[in-house]
């Protein structure tokens, strides 16, 4: 089994700075606070309401990471047509729900454009739902069966990684391996507020259970310092390597 061509190279690398901020302008301040201590700029929904698709063009322009966070999900030609104008975004990651039909539009319509340099992530359960939650959703079996059932698919799908919780880290490192990258959102330094995660690990034990990128938010974002809370969790992720 190849590795994957998206594994991190270092621990600074490995460390995804979600840049939830209802403005352009107040992206653009935490990551200058954060330059060099980030390895990857996660831009979701609020910001892509804002002009963060540009921004978003605009790093990966200046050889910036850029974590795309889109969640797609829709009928086979839109999740195509939307993965080929992505490819043109210059992105390094971006997300859509891993549902096999859903991933296998995706890896084909990547495939078609002949861009390697894009990680199409599968999310299989977000780390803001339990056991509860995914019951009222009228799903069946514990989180754990549909986090491995949905990494599998994404596996046989050609995808470049999954996404889920570092408490399921260790298990779908096993299963997926080398080739497809583990990145974990729900991750809290020791002490911190978990908010409306729901299944969280700190940086030194989701490294340790085999995640390959770690999606830290509030924690940075809201630090009196920012860049030396990234620099503190860097340090953290480095030891637990």
């Amino acid at each position: 089994m190849s590795a994957s061509p998206f594994a991190p190279t270092s621990a600074v690398g490995r460390l995804v700075l979600p840049l939830d901020v209802p403005t352009v302008e107040a992206a653009r301040a935490l990551i200058a606070a954060t330059r060099g201590a980030v390895g990857v700029y996660k831009i979701g929904m609020e910001l892509q309401f804002a002009g963060g698709l540009e921004l978003a063009r605009e790093l990966a322009a200046e050889g910036v990471d850029v974590f795309l966070d889109v969640k797609l999900l829709d009928i086979d030609n839109t999740i195509m047509s939307a993965v080929r104008t992505i490819a043109t975004m210059g992105v390094r990651f971006v997300t859509l729900h891993a549902y096999p039909k859903t991933m296998r539009a995706a890896v084909a319509a990547l495939r078609d454009t002949g861009t390697t340099d894009l990680c199409l992530l599968g999310v299989t359960v977000l780390t803001s739902l339990d056991e509860d939650d995914l019951k009222a959703a009228g799903y069946r079996g514990p989180i754990a069966e549909l986090v491995a059932a949905r990494a599998a698919d994404a596996r046989a799908a050609g995808m470049g990684g999954i996404v889920c919780s570092p408490l399921e880290a260790a298990a779908m490192k096993a299963l997926v391996g080398a080739e497809l990258v583990v990145v974990t959102p729900g991750v809290r330094p020791a002490g911190s507020d978990a908010g409306d995660q729901k299944r969280v690990m700190t940086p030194a034990e989701a490294i340790r259970a085999g995640s390959d990128y770690l999606v830290v938010g509030r924690p940075i974002s809201r630090a009196a310092d920012p860049r030396a809370a990234a620099l503190a969790i860097a340090a953290e992720i480095d030891a637990a390597l």
